[in-house]
């Protein structure tokens, strides 16, 4: 004959709260009205700029404008979506800007890269021999190749949060080297587009 086996589980009580019982009287388990408590929805603050749209309101060119006359070397952060930051860049061309566009990955030594030839090894594969092309310095040339209607030539930098502090000092110093340029450095990104004088960012000003 099959014996068939019983499975018990045992259920633990519910959890009430000491203060919804009355000690004055006898309350069994199956009296007490069990209280819910309701969770309060922490709420996202939303500016006019969420709804409408970063990149159509700009109240804040003519500052932009103004910041990099005045620091000559500026470090941005961008939203990640991308696309603000060209609205910027506009303007700049606008004032006669001519732009160098140079990701900060693979830059090597941004001083022997920007202002001193530097040696490019091509890949020789084990069956040629190992050759060594140099070029020249990329902001020299460029400077060189202004038409002179030009205002100055920009360095725009991607992906400058790659590079370390003693990189973007000399990036921030580049324009004193180099007075008829500008220096703009991607350095990270924010929920809106922002930007810094690139010595603070570097800590130049607290050193010097």
């Amino acid at each position: 004959m099959a014996s068939h086996a019983v499975c018990i589980q045992r259920v633990a009580p519910p959890c009430f709260e000491a203060s919804q019982l009355n000690k004055s009287k006898t309350v069994s388990p199956f009296s007490v009205k069990i209280i819910r408590r309701k969770r309060r929805s922490s709420g996202v603050r939303c500016s006019l700029v969420d709804f409408i749209g970063g990149d159509l309101v700009k109240p804040d060119i003519g500052r932009w404008l103004e910041d990099v006359e005045k620091h000559k070397a500026i470090a941005i952060y961008t939203p990640h979506e991308g696309g603000y930051e060209g609205r910027y860049l506009n303007r700049l061309k606008e004032q006669g800007y001519y732009f160098l566009d140079i990701s900060a990955r693979g830059l090597g030594d941004p001083e022997t890269t920007l202002l001193n030839p530097y040696p490019v090894c091509p890949a020789h594969l084990g069956k040629q021999p190992i050759a060594r092309w140099y070029y020249p310095p990329e902001v020299d040339y460029r400077l060189s190749a202004l038409p002179p209607s030009a205002k100055g030539l920009v360095v725009w930098i991607i992906e400058a949060k790659v590079l370390s502090k003693s990189e973007l000092q000399f990036l921030a110093l580049l324009p004193s080297l180099r007075p008829s340029v500008r220096v703009i450095a991607e350095c990270g990104n924010w929920r809106k587009f922002m930007w810094k004088p690139l010595a603070e960012i570097a800590e130049l000003a607290a050193q010097e």
